[in-house]
């Protein structure tokens, strides 16, 4: 049986910007002999997610994280129906997913690896698992429950950075259905902009590219920021907690704008705002998703239950065949994609 692939044919070098050919598409042979506790999955569709640019590198800076090799296979999170099984937890049809997919049009991967998915909980978007109901969705929703200290009616301004991002775009919904009195979202474009206050609900956005940043923040969030949702660190970050009120609380999601800089994660702050965080008494806590895998179950049943009744929209920017993982990679790196960016690789 043959089968595509895309493995890593470079590595991006020192503070170097991820280009489309850093990856190369393979074909190879795959043998369809399965042993023991082995199942053949066919590929509906994959991820791509700003942590793996730290995967790209030869040290990726986070323990958790082990880097991608060169000429190997690479992997994320992908969805995909189980073909043939010699395993008994999944059975020939079974829609699966795991967080480390091979980047792959058909594999062999061990049953043990893989999670088995009811379509139901998505009306049929299988791409949802991969986004807003799937880890994406949990590190939106556990991230404002456990460190955003939203209480209803207690009139607090929530501002999201990276808000048109897979994560971002979900947080911000969650924080105005949580009882968040306003949202107030930071992306790059007038199209997301748009995107945001019209299709998501939130009560304003900037474009960092365009606007006046700190004066616009100012006007969209008179009682100053009460929350923060922090997906992309660097000056936009230090402008926003420039604008906090004491006792507030920074998620500290992830970092997107020092990805391609060789520097530790999270990456250090500058004196200025490391004083007012100190001096405002404003909580900055590293936030890990895979820490809270125990309330994961009831927290995919509420994103199921908000993304079924239209009370969570999804947005999605969806690229075709395995040929463009890469270049759908550095797209996404750069801001292209509005929601969660998704490569179908077959019905």
């Amino acid at each position: 049986m043959h089968v595509q692939r895309v493995v890593l044919n470079s590595r991006p070098g020192k503070d170097g910007v991820p280009v489309p050919e850093n990856f190369r598409l393979e074909e190879i042979s795959l043998t369809p002999e399965l042993k023991d506790g082995e199942v053949l999955v066919r590929t509906n569709y994959l991820s791509v997610d700003p942590y793996m640019r730290c995967r790209m590198n030869e040290d990726t800076g986070a323990e958790y994280l082990i880097a991608w090799q060169l000429s190997e296979c690479l992997d994320g999170g992908g969805v995909g129906v189980v073909e043939s099984s010699c395993c008994s937890s999944c059975s020939e049809g079974d829609v699966v997913t795991s967080f480390n997919w091979p980047w792959q049009t058909h594999a062999v991967m061990k049953g043990s690896v893989l999670q088995k998915l009811n379509p139901q909980l998505v009306d049929g978007h299988l791409s949802y698992f991969l986004g807003a109901v799937g880890i994406t969705g949990l590190t939106a929703l556990l991230g404002m429950r456990e460190k955003g200290h939203v209480s209803k009616g207690a009139n607090q301004t929530l501002v999201v950075s990276g808000a048109a991002g897979a994560c971002g775009s979900i947080a911000g919904q969650i924080g105005r259905l949580d009882g968040c009195a306003r949202v107030v979202g930071i992306c790059g474009s007038e199209e997301k902009c748009k995107a945001l206050v019209e299709d998501l609900g939130f009560s304003a956005a900037i474009n960092y590219r365009q606007d006046d940043v700190p004066a616009k923040l100012k006007e969209c969030c008179p009682d100053g920021v009460n929350v923060y949702f922090d997906n992309v660190g660097g000056a936009i970050s230090d402008t926003v907690i420039e604008q906090m009120n004491n006792g507030g609380h920074v998620i500290l999601c992830g970092q997107i704008s020092q990805y391609n800089k060789d520097v530790p994660y999270p990456p250090p702050l500058n004196d200025k705002t490391q004083e007012t965080l100190q001096k405002k008494h404003i909580t900055r806590e590293r936030f890990m998703v895979l820490s809270y895998m125990s309330k994961a179950e009831a927290a995919l049943c509420e994103l199921s239950q908000w993304v079924k009744s239209g009370q969570i929209k999804v947005l999605e920017t969806t690229v075709n065949g395995i040929e463009n993982m890469g270049v759908a990679f550095c797209s996404m790196m750069k801001g292209g994609n509005i929601g969660k960016q998704i490569i179908k690789i077959s019905e």
